[in-house]
């Protein structure tokens, strides 16, 4: 892959929540493609789309989540090393709640992932990332 669509380096998540029925906060990971870890939905800038556009775009591409943002801006940020062509690139991820409402039944990528709601302690657990595991505890 050419390194030029990572010189930015600067990605856009969102991190999936809703009440369960206990009235405790629950967030719903996903499997990368690559490696199977727990992450959340998140992609590069997209052309024409603010961040927040592209975090809720991801979450229906990756995970076939509809919902609303909690806001405008981000809740957090955190860093990972992504690796391309055997190099790891560090990466900002900003965040972006989303406050989902449904899970289609099929989306684009449902058979390369599968989908998990978690209690955010145990969420917090299963993600590699530091940072995200601060955003997702901050949560609970």
């Amino acid at each position: 892959m050419p390194r030029k669509k990572y010189r930015d380096r600067t990605q856009f998540a969102a991190l999936p929540c809703r009440i369960a029925a206990d009235g405790s906060r629950q967030i719903m990971l996903l499997t990368s493609r690559d490696t199977g870890r727990w992450v959340i939905p998140k992609g590069w800038p997209i052309a024409g789309l603010k961040p927040r556009e592209v975090a809720v775009r991801e979450a229906y591409e990756e995970a076939g989540l509809r919902g609303r943002l909690a806001g405008k801006k981000p809740v957090g940020v955190f860093h990972y090393a992504k690796q391309i062509d055997s190099d790891p690139l560090l990466c900002e991820v900003r965040v972006y709640l989303l406050w989902v409402e449904e899970q289609h039944d099929d989306w684009p990528e449902k058979h390369e992932r599968q989908t998990q709601w978690f209690g955010v302690p145990e969420a917090a657990g299963l993600v590699v990332e530091g940072g995200l595991a601060e955003i997702i505890l901050r949560l609970g």
